[in-house]
């Protein structure tokens, strides 16, 4: 066939994967897809709300940062989507697809709720909170072996194994707390007379040991992935199972490793919360991070410290389009529209990171090759 039909049958743009992109090209991406984002938002608020657009941008902006307690709670809240992104991480990486945070994160809080109500009254606090933190621990680290083996000895699809497991965990979690609360219409606080496993107050703030924790764990699991053995493992398979088992890595051992670390930082999550930040226990302990995370770590490419910009950067869309909402009295769904168009933009900035348009006639060189 000559060149002439070639061309006659190409079409005008072509959209081609791109070989690499300089640090700055993506910086350049990513800051345009905000502006286009913001200009996107200004013109749905002036022709859907009436609002002015500045003044709104300026009530998002308070939401986090309008007083020191709503940039305490902003922080609050990252603390818990950033570790649960943490904890994805790993499995990602390996091309593991873990849909469970959900339900791991909820069985860790069950463990720690259990041994507040039931060793509250009788462990001393050091033995408490070592219990609460082993039980939590453990409880992932099981939520998560479990896909993994079936994963590892049967080829089972882990995105519908690990889904299909947070529904068995929320009718889990709420069995026992039916059971818990008897004829009371809620759970309420655990331990609200003696505070047995209420984390010690830190800057006038129970959470705070929550914060530390996850600065450490962003520290530790980005030198796992990069330097550790286990990290560069954890690559090779998620790269490609036959090179792993070529260079003798045991495929099943790191998958089921992997996973247990994952489902741990999960469990230990549920025990921040609980311990840390609620206090007690319900179906909506998670919140819906579980899923969010995903975003989290897909989004950073398992690198933990960008993992920190994209959770502030969703807890900031999420407090925003809540302060909207209550200082224009708009309902749930336009605040969030004004919040999702950022998001929108930001998620298919990555497009362009990835691949770029061609045009008729030009980059023939590079489809030969």
């Amino acid at each position: 066939m000559t060149a002439k039909h070639e061309t006659a049958r190409e079409p005008l743009i072509r959209v081609v994967k791109r070989t690499s992109m300089s640090a700055k090209g993506k910086l350049g991406v990513r800051l345009a897809a905000v502006l286009l984002a913001l200009l996107a938002d200004a013109a749905f608020i002036f022709l859907v709300t009436g609002l002015n657009p500045i003044a709104v941008y300026r009530t998002m902006f308070s939401g986090t940062f309008g007083t020191s307690l709503r940039f305490s709670w902003a922080m609050r809240d990252l603390a818990s989507l950033l570790l649960i992104g943490i904890a994805l991480a790993p499995a990602f990486k390996m091309r593991f697809w873990n849909i469970g945070a959900e339900g791991q994160v909820l069985m860790g809080a069950l463990a720690t709720a259990t041994v507040m109500i039931y060793c509250g009254d009788t462990l001393p606090a050091p033995l408490l909170f070592a219990a609460m933190l082993l039980a939590s621990v453990a409880a992932g680290a099981l939520w998560g072996f479990i896909p993994a083996w079936f994963k590892a000895r049967f080829s089972t699809n882990e995105t519908l194994f690990t889904l299909m497991m947070n529904y068995v965990a929320i009718q889990i979690v709420a069995c026992c707390v039916n059971i818990w609360r008897g004829q009371a219409s809620g759970l309420g606080k655990l331990n609200m007379r003696t505070k047995a496993g209420w984390f010690p107050q830190i800057f006038g703030q129970r959470y705070t040991i929550n914060l530390i924790v996850v600065v450490a764990l962003t520290v530790a699991v980005f030198c796992y992935l990069r330097y550790a053995k286990q990290g560069y493992e954890i690559a090779v398979v998620g790269e490609s199972e036959n090179t792993a088992r070529y260079a003798g890595i045991n495929v099943g051992r790191v998958v089921v490793r992997t996973m247990i670390l994952s489902g741990a930082l999960c469990g230990l999550t549920g025990f921040l919360i609980v311990g840390g930040r609620d206090q007690t226990i319900s179906t909506g302990t998670a919140g819906g991070n579980g899923f969010t995370a995903i975003i989290v770590a897909w989004l950073a490419k398992f690198n933990t410290f960008t993992m920190a910009l994209i959770s502030f950067l969703l807890i900031f869309l999420e407090k925003g389009a809540g302060e909207i909402a209550s200082a224009y009295n708009l309902n749930d769904y336009a605040s969030d529209i004004i919040a999702g168009i950022i998001l929108f933009f930001i998620l298919g900035s990555e497009f362009f990171i990835n691949y770029r348009a061609v045009l008729r006639g030009h980059g023939h060189q590079e489809v030969r090759k």
